[in-house]
């Protein structure tokens, strides 16, 4: 079973999509159902943060906290002007084999 290189547009994409989907997700939900890993990924999630994609909570639990995202509004439009005009114009790799 090979992994195939998904661009960090695509990354950030599929994160809008299931938080849109799902409406709000913790941290490890949002991971697995993204397919991403929080070591090599985290970096996308505070980048989406900071530029206001989506928002962070954090909810105690016990002497533990949950983190969980959610789109905002701003992520819904960067999605919608943005990043579904690009993949319109630059399919996903398996997309096309699929096209083909």
């Amino acid at each position: 079973m090979s992994h195939e290189y998904r661009d960090r547009v695509y990354i950030r994409k599929d994160i809008i999509l299931k938080l849109t989907e799902y409406g709000e997700l913790n941290q490890t939900s949002l991971l697995s159902y993204c397919g991403l890993n929080l070591v090599k990924h985290k970096d996308i999630l505070e980048d989406m943060e900071a530029k206001g994609i989506i928002s962070k909570m954090e909810e105690p639990w016990g002497n533990k906290k949950i983190i969980k995202y959610r789109v905002t509004p701003k992520g819904m439009e960067f999605c919608r002007h943005i990043l579904e005009p690009y993949e319109e114009m630059f399919p996903r790799r398996d997309r096309e084999q699929v096209e083909r």
